[in-house]
């Protein structure tokens, strides 16, 4: 006998009329690729499960405070959820990854004097000066949304809403802008290294 699988849209709506089980089927559906992506990022068994749990928590009570809004995307806004706790976690543990000494890795192979001498500064200074005249050559709307994207770390969710454009033209403008860089770097044979 063939089992009807219900769609998430109407799991999440049992689930908000009080049927519990409706949220354990969703979990379980989607458990697997959620903590896949939480682990991958993350690295570490423990903490990916505590952020795996934050992440229901915070699902459950959105759906309880019916602060959802089903647009049949669950698991998309899920991983929103969980990629938003990851950036969380790694704001609060600025710390260094841990490496251990291994016959293949040796922490010595990648310490090193990282501090400016003169010559390294003038480099750094050029590289800089030539990326600023890259940017200045392109049009105007494809600068504003590879300096936002680039420079101050926006999505392109928050490029659409400061610029007034959709998302689609936003990643469009930032596709055309590297491609405009790409062809200027290639037709003068920049060199951008320090």
């Amino acid at each position: 006998m063939a089992t009807i699988e219900l769609s998430d849209a109407l799991l999440v709506k049992d689930y908000v009329a009080g049927n519990e089980k409706a949220l354990e089927i969703l979990i379980k559906r989607h458990q697997s690729r959620i903590y896949g992506f939480i682990f991958s990022k993350i690295g570490d068994t423990d903490i990916s499960n505590d952020i795996f749990q934050d992440t229901f928590i915070k699902v459950i009570k959105t759906l309880k405070n019916d602060s959802y809004n089903e647009e049949g995307k669950f698991l998309p806004w899920v991983m929103r959820i969980a990629h938003n706790l990851i950036i969380d976690h790694f704001r609060r543990n600025k710390k260094m990854p841990m490496f251990r000494e291994t016959e293949a890795f040796s922490i010595f192979s990648i310490m090193s004097d990282d501090s400016p001498n003169i010559e390294n500064q003038i480099i750094t200074d050029q590289v800089e000066n030539d990326v600023r005249k890259l940017l200045d050559a392109l049009p105007e709307d494809q600068k504003e949304v590879l300096m936002m994207r680039m420079y101050q770390d926006m999505s392109f969710k928050e490029i659409s809403e400061i610029t007034g454009v959709s998302i689609n033209t936003s990643l469009g403008r930032m596709r055309y802008a590297l491609m405009n860089l790409r062809k200027v770097i290639d037709k003068h044979q920049i060199v951008l290294t320090n």
